[in-house]
């Protein structure tokens, strides 16, 4: 890794850090600057604005959450209705760690979306990308068309009631409603195939 790269590196691990815990518009630069151990040229050499500086964060969260998932799924073992459970069952880990705050792109268009149309967008994309992949795990199972996106509906309530509750009981609660979606008549039928989203990396925030 090259100076430019661990630079980069540090600061939008600075800035996952401070916008996931506290809130993208309570942070300014200067204290994501001394976070991340860089100048403030430095830092605006690589993220001319704020803006670009939110983007690169939510990006490249997208994709480290959504690896994580996949490859959680990847390595359960058993039937592809249950990898469909694995989900909730990461889910209910992930809710339990230290620091959990909910779901990064839901605050962020909560703080931002009415005037920052790229966090809408990013967003967006991520929820997209959710609900495509558990729709992907659903035919897999051999559910009946629409059970991928009751299962996305699912999952961000849960997501939803644990950054309230601050506790990792609706994912269990979801989960049960997820095993009552895949009993029914049809469901749980197919076979088992590797589906996964982006590549593997370190755990979210």
């Amino acid at each position: 890794m090259d100076t430019t790269d661990a630079a980069r590196t540090r600061i939008l691990d600075a800035a996952e850090e401070l916008f996931y815990a506290t809130g993208v518009q309570t942070v300014g630069m200067d204290a994501v600057r001394t976070a991340a151990g860089v100048t403030l040229r430095r830092l605006y050499q690589l993220f001319p604005s704020k803006d670009d500086l939110v983007a690169a964060y939510l990006d490249r969260r997208d994709r480290r959450w959504l690896a994580e998932l996949a490859e959680y799924v990847d390595t359960a073992a058993g039937t592809p209705a249950e990898r469909v459970l694995a989900v909730f069952d990461w889910l209910a880990d992930w809710f339990a760690r230290p620091g959990f705050r909910g779901c990064a792109f839901v605050n962020s268009h909560g703080e931002l979306g009415a005037t920052a149309p790229g966090v809408t967008a990013a967003a967006r994309r991520h929820k997209e990308a959710l609900r495509d992949y558990l729709d992907g795990l659903a035919e897999d199972a051999g559910c009946p068309a629409g059970t991928g996106v009751r299962l996305a509906l699912l999952a961000e309530g849960a997501i939803t009631l644990a950054a309230l509750a601050v506790a990792p009981a609706p994912a269990t609660e979801a989960r049960e409603v997820a095993r009552l979606l895949l009993a029914r008549p049809g469901a749980g039928t197919g076979t088992a195939s590797v589906a996964r989203v982006g590549t593997a990396g370190p755990a979210p925030a």
